[in-house]
Parts: structure tokens; sequence; C-alpha cells
């Protein structure tokens, strides 16, 4: 006798969207790094913009559907941006990163029509920066990570770099927070999974991962001391593993071969439902899974797929206070393909009914923030606040961050300051050059 398993997400659906719901005239960036170039919110969209020269960031408003031909744009970049992500708990501010070897944070206001001035400059890496993620429980704290190996944390109202992690032998392809934002996990070039403490650039343990040329990504699963990982195996298939962050030495699950296309998959795990999403560049299909955690023996069950004949270009995913609550909407995915930017939305078949159904909507991440910068620079931890969504999610109300830019403060650097800067510039240069000779090697 079959028995069949019992899930309020077996038979969760994403239809088409309507062609009214459509954005369109998206410029999408050309730029070949991995990286998702898309960041939403329950007010804005964030797309990397492509443009003549420099990097620009497409500003797209959630609420309202329009040609996009005049959009407002951010251009403060001198090179591509290779990645962007919207504060958790402000959300009319964004952290950019670019090959111009910068971060920068931008402030988009109510009238907001493009700017090219950063509210604050994050100066320290020596190569390109392509990875950028905010910590999910502490106000204005930042993390990058860049090509020349380095993860550096920030506080962005300073713009100070508050300690930098160098373990990494390879180029930096995701980094990650887990639940209560104590700690990162990275995917890496050079085929290792990493856990570290950014605050006391400690390593928690290292462990070989995806053995593919084409390296993978790293995610935390939600409230669970688990890391999901995507990538290739040595003769090019697409899998995933699942591993304890408390014992490394060998995957829980995996490998789990999926299939043998090329694309890179962009893990999207949904710590409500325990659910992931299994979107893929050059992908039609969004393939999606339950986890179900079993302590030891955790398992993986395929729920089903959105299909589609358009390949993802780029995709984002709306936080969970953005949902709507009154069609069983339990994800909402933004994704670009070709010159469009589609809205998925994602849902739990149910009867229409004015009832709040909350065994599927538990309390879900708030936008205020649990600590200060300070109280977590000086190692305070804690569990992110949470709200119900009975009703629809209850906006805070909007404060404003003070930003206090470093050429903004009149100090005297010392002869060792001069030193460092000095190196530091040395450095940059000697790269620029070589980046130059390849560039001319190839013509």
């Amino acid at each position: 006798m079959k028995f069949v398993r019992q899930s309020k997400y077996r038979h969760v659906f994403a239809a088409a969207p309507r062609k009214e719901a459509i954005w369109d005239g998206v410029k999408l960036t050309k730029n070949a790094w991995d990286s998702n170039f898309v960041s939403v919110n329950p007010q804005y969209v964030a797309i990397a913009w492509q443009v003549g020269g420099g990097g620009a960031i497409g500003i797209v408003n959630v609420n309202v559907v329009s040609k996009l031909d005049k959009i407002p744009l951010i251009t403060g970049h001198k090179g591509p941006v290779l990645d962007l992500e919207f504060n958790p708990f402000h959300d009319n501010i964004i952290a950019t990163v670019s090959e111009d070897c910068y971060g920068k944070i931008w402030v988009i206001t109510p009238d907001f029509q493009g700017t090219d001035k950063e509210a604050q400059l994050l100066k320290g890496h020596l190569r390109k920066v392509g990875n950028v993620s905010w910590n999910p429980t502490a106000e204005n704290v930042l993390v990058t990570g860049g090509t020349d190996y380095a993860v550096k944390l920030w506080d962005i109202t300073s713009g100070e770099e508050k300690s930098t992690f160098t373990g990494h032998g390879g180029i930096i392809q995701s980094l990650n927070w887990n639940y209560d934002g104590s700690i990162l996990c990275s995917f890496c070039k050079d085929f290792k999974l990493r856990v570290f403490d950014p605050r006391n650039n400690t390593a928690i343990g290292t462990v070989d991962g995806h053995q593919g040329v084409k390296g993978g990504r790293a995610t935390f699963m939600g409230k669970h001391d688990k890391i999901f990982t995507v990538g290739f195996g040595k003769t090019s298939e697409r899998q995933y593993f699942i591993y304890d962050v408390k014992n490394l030495s060998a995957p829980l699950v995996g490998p789990c071969n999926l299939d043998n296309q090329a694309g890179m998959i962009m893990p999207f795990y949904d710590e409500d439902s325990d659910l992931i999403f299994l979107p893929a560049k050059g992908d039609g299909a969004i393939r999606y899974f339950e986890f179900e955690d079993k302590g030891d023996k955790p398992e993986i069950h395929y729920c089903s797929q959105y299909s589609s004949n358009d390949p993802t270009a780029a995709i984002g995913s709306m936080p969970k206070r953005g949902v709507d609550v009154n069609t069983c909407e339990i994800v909402k995915l933004f994704r670009v393909q070709g010159t469009k930017l589609e809205p998925l939305s994602f849902k739990v078949p149910r009867k229409s009914s004015d009832i709040f159904q909350e065994d599927i909507f538990p309390d879900c991440r708030s936008d205020e923030p649990s600590l200060t910068a300070q109280q977590w620079f000086q190692g305070q931890s804690a569990q992110p606040k949470t709200k119900s969504l009975q009703g629809g999610f209850k906006k805070k109300e909007e404060s404003s961050t003070t930003f206090h830019k470093k050429e903004d403060v009149d100090f005297q650097m010392s002869d060792a300051d001069y030193r460092k800067e000095n190196a530091e510039l040395k450095k940059r240069v000697a790269y620029l050059e070589a980046e130059l000779a390849k560039i001319q090697s190839q013509d």
C-alpha cells in the first residue's frame, strides 16, 4: 500500500502572469558575472542596468507597471555593477558592488529621478567586488566579497571597515548569513564550502564541495542548522548537497544530481515554508522542493515546477512581508527574461475565504532590526524580530539613517595611514595594469 506524503505545500503552483502585469523595456547588464542581478522589496525592484560606460542600477516601482523607457537610474559606479541588495530594514536603501573595486550605499528619495551621488562609499578591496549581503538582524551591518579573495565587514553609517576575513583560496561565488546573522557561509572557486565568523575572523569549518569547474553557491536553510549548496559535479551534472553546520566533514544529503544543463542555479530558500526554489540562468523552468528536517537524515521532496519557454536571465525574491496573504501567495519571484520583468506568484491552492490562513503564514521577519550595529560588533547576537501577516504586513514608521562619509570628515592622516594607503594604491595600479595587458593581448 502506497502512502501519500502529507504536506501543505505539495500542490503549490504559479500561473504565467498576465500581460498587463509585466514590465517591458528592461536593459539587463551584459556582464557575465555570476549574480542574480535583481533585488526586490515591497516598494522597489532594482535591476543591474546596461549603460554605455560604467555601471548602473534601474529602479522600478513595484506597484506601477509601465514601459521602462525612462527609468530612474543610479549611475555612480565607474565599472559594471556585479551585485546589489536592498537593506532589510529600510526599503529605500540599497547596496551595490562593482568592477571599480568599490561598494556603495544609495538612498532612494520619494521623488527619485536618478542619482550619481552615493550616500556612502566602501573603500578597501583591491580588486573588483562581486558579492554584497546585509546582516539580517543588525542594522547598518554589511559584508562584501571581492576577487582579492577577501570578505570585508562594514559599518555603513561611517563607511568603516571593521574586519577582513582572508581565508579563501579563490573567487568567492556566494555569501550568505545564517538565521540570526552571527556567522556566514560561502562557496568559492577553490571548490570549498566555508563557514566563518566575520566578527572574529575565525573559520568554523571548511569542506570540499562541488568539484565542477563552474563552482557553486551556498545558502543557510532558515532556522535549521543546515546549509544547502548547488553546483556542478566533475562530469558537469548539476547537483545539490545538504550539510550540517556543526559537522561539515561529510554531507548529510548528496550529491543529488538534477540534470546536465549548463546554467548556474540561483537558489532561494523560504524559511517560513521550508521550500527551496531552483531557478537557473538560461532555464525556463523553476523547480521547487520541500525540505523536511529529520536531524541526521533530512529529506528533500520534489514538489513541482513552473514551466516557461523563455529563459531566465536574472531573478530576485520578494521578502515574505511583501506577499499577498489574501490570495495565499507564499513566495513571489521577479524574473527578467529578454526585455521583460515578470512577477511569478507561487500560491497554495485554497478556497477563497476572508479567514487568515495561519497554518501557511507563520509570523515572518519584521522590518525592524533586533540589534544596533554597535551591539552586534560588540559580540551580541539575537533572533530576528517577527510580525504576524494577518490583515497584511503592518509597515513600521519609516526612519532615516545618517551617513558620515570619510571625505566629509576633517581629520589628519598619520604617516602610517599614508604608507598604508600608498601600498594599497600600488597594488591596485599593478592589478589594473595586468588587466589592461590582458585586454591588449586579446586585440
